[in-house]
């Protein structure tokens, strides 16, 4: 008996995603729950789209090229969190790019957690999570 096609079709999806490599990600936020909770409502937003995993957090921006390092396989993209500096950020991208090239970056707006709380700073990231991506 022939198996009816959604079932084939929702067969095939699940096989897809499962195919699609994992997307590594690292946060640097002083505030490491923080990051969990928002990076974590990213995923699930982005999920059928995007595997993305939350592999690592860095509260110093001296802790991210350690953090980069001891990450294996190397994460794919860093987020910054909206408490640095833009000067800070510059900073924290440049580490991130000098130690993986290729490494996608982001600095969330400074000061933005403030201005529109943690759902405004995951509706950020969702809706520029394409370009992000597409960086080269």
């Amino acid at each position: 008996m022939a198996r009816p096609l959604l079932r084939t079709l929702s067969d095939i999806r699940t096989m897809t995603s499962h195919t699609r490599p994992p997307i590594r990600l690292v946060s640097v936020n002083t505030v490491p729950d923080r990051a969990q909770k928002v990076i974590g409502a990213v995923i699930d937003n982005v999920k059928d789209k995007y595997d993305i995993v939350h592999v690592g957090n860095s509260a110093t921006i001296k802790g991210v090229k350690s953090l980069l390092e001891s990450t294996q396989p190397p994460p794919d993209i860093l987020f910054c969190a909206s408490m640095w500096t833009p000067e800070e950020q510059e900073e924290i991208q440049k580490i991130a790019k000098q130690t993986i090239p290729g490494i996608k970056t982001n600095g969330t707006p400074t000061g933005l957690h403030t201005q529109v709380g943690p759902d405004g700073i995951v509706r950020y990231l969702v809706e520029r999570i394409d370009d992000i991506l597409a960086e080269k």
